[in-house]
């Protein structure tokens, strides 16, 4: 035990600088909301649909609602229908049992709706490409407004993707 303490006086803390705020992704939440207003004319909410993916991006989505992302925080929410919602988030390759469901839940979201293919997956078909199981990316089967890359994307790039979309709108 003393040598242990010993090394970690005479190595000291050998840890990297926290990481500086990024001026580009602050948002002003009043900006933000007046924005959804002008564009939809009520509170965003989004519906997000698994159209057959391994789960890592759902657990990045989870983290944008998490306490540091804060995306409730923004006026944005998440919903359970489709009916209520104005952005659809989709994450993976399309798989053919789930072609169908993702049709019928893009029939279903009321006009303006705006489409983000969050992932590698839904944005090309990733690893999985097209197949005799996969119709490979999102824009395949419905109409895509924002394609967000990565495997899985960073938090900060899924919300950045959903902004895009609302700002696209204007």
């Amino acid at each position: 035990m003393y040598q242990i303490l010993k090394q970690i006086v005479k190595t000291g803390i050998k840890t990297e600088a926290a990481p500086q705020p990024d001026e580009a992704m602050r948002v002003e939440p009043q900006r933000l909301q007046q924005q959804i207003l002008d564009v939809l004319g009520r509170a965003l909410a989004i519906r997000h649909v698994d159209a057959g993916s391994c789960n890592a991006c759902q657990l990045e989505i989870q983290a944008v609602n998490n306490a540091y992302y804060n995306i409730e925080g923004l006026g944005i929410k998440f919903v359970a229908s489709p009916r209520h919602a104005d952005i659809l988030l989709v994450t993976g390759p399309v798989s053919r049992h789930m072609e169908t469901a993702l049709k019928l839940t893009y029939d279903a979201t009321p006009e303006p709706k705006l489409v983000v293919a969050i992932g590698d997956c839904a944005r090309d078909g990733g690893i999985f490409g097209a197949s005799y199981a996969s119709c490979g990316g999102v824009a395949s089967v419905i109409p895509v407004d924002v394609m967000v890359s990565g495997c899985p994307p960073t938090p900060s790039a899924i919300l950045q993707g959903i902004l895009t979309a609302i700002s696209a709108q204007k």
